[in-house]
This record gives C-alpha cells, sequence and structure tokens, in this order.
C-alpha cells in the first residue's frame, strides 16, 4: 500500500472510529441501564447530549482554533477524544458516563471537519471526491460492523469492554495519523467575523437548507425504521437485524455512488437525485404493505439519501477556496453540523406525526422536505450553469 493510499485508509479509518464511539452507545443503552439500576429512559438522554453538544461545540471550536497549525491541532483533539472514549470505558456512574460523553462530542465534530480540510488540501483534485464520499463511508460503516460488534461484546463481556476497543483502535489510529499526517499545511489565518462571511453566500446557504432538508426526510422515516420493519411489514425481531444491515450496507453504496455524481458534475444531477428521493418518499407507504416492495423502497432510499453528500462538501470547499480561504475550515464543518439540525427535525417531525397518525403516513410528511430539496437544488444549479 503506497503512503497517500495508507493515508486516505487512515482518514476513513478515523470516520469509522468516531462513529462506533457515536453509534455504539444506542446499542448498549439497555446495559447502561442495567448496569446503573435505573430505567431506559433515563439514559435515553445520552444520545440527545452527544447530539446537541457536537452540534454546538464544533461551529464554535472550529473557528476559534482555525489559526492554529492543523497537525498540532488534529493531535491535540485525538488526545482530548482519546482520554474522553477511555472515561467512558472506566465510567463508574451514569453521570461520570455522561461528562465522558459530553468531552467525545465537544471534540469529534472538529477531528473530522479537520480530516475532510485535509482531504482537500492534500488529495489530488481527481480524486478528491471518492477519497471524500470514503470518508464519509466511515461512518456507515461503524453502524454496518462496529456498532453490531460492540453491542456483540456488550452482550458477551460488558458495555464497558466495547469502549475499550475504541480506546485501542483510538491509539492505532493516533499513530497513523502522526505519522502520516502533514506537520504543515497552507492556511489563509482570519478573524472569527471573517470566517463567518462564508455563511453570507448564497451557494452555502441553499447548500445547508438543502442538507437540513435531506436528513429531515431521511429521519422522518428513519427514527421509526424498526417498527415499520417489524410491526407494519410484520418481520420477525430475528430477521430485524439482518434487515438494518442491509440497509447499513445500501448507505455504504450510496457513499460510493455519491463519489461518482460528485466527480461529474454533480450539482447538475441534484435535481434528480432529489426528485428520485421524493417519490419514493410519496411511494413508501404503499410499499409497506407487502414485505418486498415495502423492503425494496427503503433500501432505494438509504441509497438515494446519501449521495447528495459529497457534491455538497464540495460545493462548501470550492467556495471557501476561491472567495473565502480564510473560512475553509468552517466550511468543512458545515455538512457535520447542520446534518445534526436535520437529523433533529426529522426526529421531531416523525414522532409528532405518530402521535397523530399511523406509522405509513411518514414518507408523505417527509416528501415535503424533499420538495424543499429539489427546490433548493435548482437554484443551487443555476449558479453553476452561469
Amino acid at each position: 500500500m503506497t503512503h497517500t493510499k495508507l493515508r486516505s485508509f487512515t482518514f476513513i479509518l478515523v470516520a469509522f472510529m468516531l462513529g462506533c464511539n457515536e453509534f455504539m452507545v444506542v446499542g448498549v443503552l439497555s446495559d447502561i441501564a442495567r448496569s446503573y439500576h435505573v430505567p431506559l429512559s433515563t439514559v435515553g438522554f445520552l444520545v440527545t447530549a452527544f447530539a446537541g453538544v457536537y452540534a454546538i461545540s464544533t461551529p464554535i471550536i472550529t473557528t476559534l482554533t482555525s489559526n492554529w497549525n492543523r497537525y498540532k491541532l488534529l493531535m491535540l483533539l485525538m488526545t482530548v477524544f482519546f482520554v474522553g472514549n477511555t472515561l467512558t470505558a472506566i465510567a463508574p456512574s451514569l453521570g461520570w458516563l455522561l461528562f465522558a460523553r459530553i468531552i467525545t462530542a465537544a471534540v469529534a465534530g472538529t477531528i473530522i471537519s479537520l480530516i475532510n480540510l485535509l482531504v482537500s488540501i492534500i488529495t489530488p483534485m481527481d480524486k478528491r471526491p471518492m477519497v471524500l464520499a470514503w470518508v464519509g463511508a466511515g461512518f456507515s460503516i461503524a453502524s454496518v460492523i462496529g456498532v453490531p460488534l460492540g453491542t456483540t461484546i456488550a452482550t458477551l463481556l460488558s458495555w464497558h469492554d466495547s469502549f475499550w476497543i475504541i480506546s485501542g483502535l483510538t491509539l492505532i489510529v493516533f499513530a497513523l495519523l502522526a505519522w502520516l499526517t502533514p506537520r504543515d499545511t497552507p492556511q489563509v489565518k482570519g478573524s472569527i467575523l471573517e470566517q463567518l462571511a462564508l455563511l453570507k453566500d448564497r451557494r452555502v446557504l441553499l447548500g445547508i437548507g438543502i442538507t437540513v432538508a435531506v436528513l429531515s426526510l431521511q429521519y422522518t422515516f428513519y427514527t421509526y425504521v424498526r417498527p415499520l420493519i417489524t410491526n407494519v411489514m410484520g418481520f420477525s425481531l430475528t430477521s430485524l437485524n439482518w434487515l438494518l444491515l442491509l440497509l447499513g450496507v445500501m448507505s455504504i453504496i450510496g457513499n460510493e455512488i455519491a463519489g461518482l455524481v460528485a466527480s461529474n458534475k454533480g450539482v447538475q444531477k441534484l435535481p434528480v437525485v432529489f426528485t428520485i428521493m421524493t417519490i419514493l418518499s410519496l411511494i413508501l407507504g404503499v410499499a409497506l404493505g407487502n414485505k418486498i416492495t415495502g423492503m425494496l423502497t427503503l433500501a432505494a432510499l438509504c441509497v438515494v439519501v446519501i449521495i447528495y453528500g459529497t457534491t455538497i462538501q464540495l460545493v462548501f470547499i470550492s467556495v471557501a477556496e476561491k472567495e473565502y480561504p480564510q473560512s475553509l475550515a468552517l466550511a468543512t464543518s458545515l455538512i457535520s453540523i447542520f446534518a445534526n439540525v436535520g437529523i433533529s427535525l426529522g426526529s421531531f417531525t416523525a414522532s409528532t406525526t405518530v402521535s397523530f397518525a399511523s406509522l405509513t403516513t411518514l414518507g408523505y410528511v417527509g416528501a415535503v422536505y424533499g420538495i424543499l430539496a429539489i427546490g433548493f437544488s435548482f437554484v443551487l444549479r443555476r449558479f453553476y450553469q452561469k
């Protein structure tokens, strides 16, 4: 494996590591509740707290540290992440665990933003879309492989051991980053206000709108994907894990397609992608009446909702590189920041919908966000037709 390929693999491994840390808690919530002798509803706030801290801290830390040496900053943040994850592994109480999760959430967003930034700087232009797509795929791979593995370890041993394994992985990733990351990279320094000027650009605002809309549509149905599979389509609990694995694999395929689309005038293709996404959302309610059509529609949705990501990431990066070079670090963090906004909005939409209507109506409601994404993408495309 060449030095360049090993570095790209390391960047993907960082995303996998962060994904395991973020998602694994969901799979072991029951184990955590039993170990601390508290109700499951009490430990559920660990997920909410992580997402909230992640969304708030990422833009703040990214902006405040944008003038720092990127290599030293990445090493420092990785050290903090290791400490936070290790504190999670040894947490003797729920309060300790919450504190540890806050530490890891505070730095996770900035770490992946730095990785995306380094990809944009040191990867050749023709390979940039695919490497960015595969860094994004690292999170999908974590949900498909890392999280089930962590859940299995928690069942056989303890949920603490699942996080000890992530700490071990963190040490390996740290060593690879220390070896392969350039010590100095070109950077344009600017004040906080100068960096925030990026957010005035209409292309960036449209990209943010698209990100929020797509994630809102995705989590309008994905929040209740388990009851959709079992209660609505009638699959057994035994089949559930295999079907969730299938949906995770489809997300990985979506990341691969995302890189290909971004490499070939991706902005021009977004309206078509979002039209397909919206149609799939509209037919979901009917498709759920049959096991085969229901799973095929869910699988197709899991592919299509991923495709936009690399293209929009490249829009943010290219706009910053050409017109707001002082905002490049902030540009690479926008997807992760506003994806969390979309996840929250989609989850809220889903929970509100099922309190008034059946689970089969989720697709119709989510399609509203799809229509917004189509509108935003047509306007964005006009900027790239001039």
